[in-house]
This record gives structure tokens, C-alpha cells and sequence, in this order.
């Protein structure tokens, strides 16, 4: 087999075949996959989530992950935030011709550890590939399914007036790993995406409460525009302690370096967690139990007040506005 990726791996013939069966397979086999059928089969009951998400991060590896771990997570993330458990996942993967096949076995391994960790398995996927110049280097397209159990009800919608806001850890990693390693900072301390699925600590909080109203996790626009999307989905205002937002001295620091506001910052292994007030406390010492909840706090609550705003009380005392991310802070963060 070559060393990097042909146009002709794209063709549909011995060499697309060759492909799938080296490098895809061994890694991702399972009964439903192994069959190699135009669809997958597989029996569910009750009620379903369904996600899908494309992933063109730049650069595909990082401190941290890489474009594989970072697709598996996503996906999984998304059905979690509804409070389904993962079962299914598709992968479909947009290949550059001279792409190396030692990267893209990197890449396919990658998403074994990510799913045998999130306990879920890839049934279905496709590959293409495009002339040089028509992509860059690597794009990822994952689907998932997921079932969600009998009584749980978590929906953007869902926020009440007097429920708590719980923020599973440090907020700006994923995003400042990634600009780090674009821009060639270096910094007393390695900064690594915070990229983790997040199922089974969303699995362990429903154990401890059955009145979590909404889950979210704060990717693209940060922990400031999940805020304002929760806000504006449930009707009600958002009031945040900026002293209780958990921020790590380095990303701080590249923050400032950058000139960027870690509100704004992507995450790609943290959530937000609206929760009855009655149920708050046990959630989150559920949360910092886990291991990707060791740092949670309890960051603000939810008020009848200012409807559709996210409030946000600084450390000096006075209050702000704080507002849905405007353009594009940072492009191809996942």
C-alpha cells in the first residue's frame, strides 16, 4: 500500500476496499460494521436522540487529541447533553489526495480509544477523497444515536426561575491548546484540550437528581454564548459570579497574550448544568466525584429578571451584560 492517500482510494474500487479493510477495520470492527452492508442494522426501543456534526479543526493534531478523539466526543457530548446514553456512531471521512496513511491510522485508533472509552461503536461511515487543494488534509463527519431513559426531560427550554448553574470545570482550554499550537506559544506548563466525552458523568448527576432541567456544553462561542442560548431558549435571565468561573492560570495568561476573554473560548469537554436548587449541591458533588468534574462549581443561577440576558458579576463589583459571541473568534476550532 502506498504511504499517502491516492485519488483512487477514493474510487469505489480494490484500492477503496484496501483502505477500509487496513486501516478502518481493524481498529472499528464490530458485527454491524464488519458486514459492510450500504446501512447498518441494529435493534432500539424508547425514545431516541439523533446528532450529527462535521469536524475541519485546524491543526488535526493538538495537545491533548486530535481530529478523531475530538469527533467521537463531540458526538457523544451531543446526545449526552439531552440525557441520552450513546449507542451508535457513523464516521465519514473527506481525505486530501498525499494525506499520510501513517496519519490517518494514527487518526482511525485515535477514535477506537475515544469510543471503547465513551462505550459506544461506529456501525456505519463512507470515505471520499478529493484532488490537493480541495480540502485540507483531513475533514470528519460523525452521527450519533442514543436512547433516552423513561423520565429524564432536559431541554434548553427547560430553565426555571431559582435553579442553579453548574460549570463542570475550567472553562478556554480546547480553544487556547489549539492557538497555541497555530502560533507556536509555549508556556511553563503544557495547555491540552479539555476534548473528553462526557456521558458517564452525565449518567452518574441523573443518578443524584432526576430535576436537571438543561444541559449544554459550551463549544464554539464559549461558556458566554451557552449562557445566552439557555437564557433565550427558557425565557428567564442568567446571573453569573465571575470569581466562581474556573479559569487555569496558563489560559488566562494566553488569553491576555491573545486578547481574548475566556467566556468566549471554546471547550470541547465541559458542560453547563441547570439544576433545581433543591438537587444542586448533591449534583455537583456528584460531578467533582468524576474525574471530568473534579474542578465543577457552582457559577450563578437562574432569574425571573432580564429575560433573554446573561448577567455577569465581576470581581470588582460592579455588573455587565455579557452578550452572544459576535463573528468568528477563533475559525476551525473543531
Amino acid at each position: 500500500m502506498n504511504d499517502s492517500v491516492l485519488l483512487a482510494h477514493g474510487s469505489g474500487g480494490k484500492l477503496s476496499h484496501e483502505l477500509v479493510e487496513r486501516i478502518f477495520l481493524p481498529f472499528l470492527a464490530n458485527a454491524a460494521l464488519n458486514k459492510l452492508d450500504d446501512s447498518a442494522i441494529f435493534e432500539a426501543s424508547g425514545r431516541l436522540a439523533f446528532t450529527t456534526d462535521s469536524y475541519v479543526v485546524n491543526p488535526i493534531f493538538f495537545p491533548g487529541g486530535d481530529i478523531g478523539r475530538l469527533a467521537v466526543c463531540g458526538t457523544v457530548n451531543d446526545l449526552a447533553m439531552n440525557g441520552a446514553r450513546p449507542l451508535h456512531l457513523s464516521l465519514s471521512a473527506i481525505i486530501e489526495e498525499g494525506f499520510l496513511i501513517s496519519e490517518l491510522e494514527q487518526i482511525v485508533q485515535s477514535v477506537k480509544k475515544a469510543t471503547e472509552e465513551a462505550e459506544v461503536s461506529i456501525i456505519a461511515g463512507d470515505t471520499k477523497v478529493v484532488d490537493r487543494g480541495q480540502a485540507d488534509k483531513l475533514f470528519l463527519t460523525t452521527s450519533g444515536i442514543g436512547i433516552i431513559p423513561p423520565g429524564v426531560d432536559i431541554s434548553g427550554a427547560n430553565a426555571r426561575a431559582g435553579d442553579k448553574v453548574l460549570l463542570s470545570g475550567t472553562i478556554g482550554d480546547h480553544g487556547i491548546a489549539i492557538m497555541s499550537q497555530r502560533e507556536g506559544l509555549r508556556f511553563s506548563m503544557t495547555l491540552e484540550s479539555d476534548c473528553a466525552p462526557l456521558n458517564k458523568l452525565v449518567s452518574q448527576m441523573l443518578q443524584a437528581s432526576s430535576r436537571v432541567h438543561c444541559l449544554r456544553d459550551p463549544t464554539r462561542g464559549g461558556l458566554a454564548t451557552t449562557l445566552n442560548e439557555l437564557s433565550q431558549q427558557s425565557k428567564v435571565g442568567i446571573v453569573v459570579q465571575e470569581t466562581e468561573i474556573p479559569v487555569k492560570e496558563e489560559v488566562r495568561a494566553a488569553c491576555e497574550l491573545l486578547g481574548l476573554d475566556p467566556l468566549y473560548v471554546a471547550n470541547e469537554g465541559k458542560m453547563v448544568a441547570i439544576v433545581d436548587p433543591a438537587d444542586a449541591d448533591k449534583v455537583l458533588a456528584k460531578m467533582k466525584h468524576h474525574g471530568y468534574g473534579r474542578d465543577a462549581a457552582l457559577i450563578g443561577e437562574v432569574t425571573s429578571q432580564h429575560p433573554g440576558k446573561v448577567v455577569l458579576k465581576t470581581k470588582l463589583g460592579p455588573s455587565r451584560i455579557v452578550d452572544m459571541l459576535s463573528g468568528e473568534l477563533l475559525p476551525r476550532i473543531c
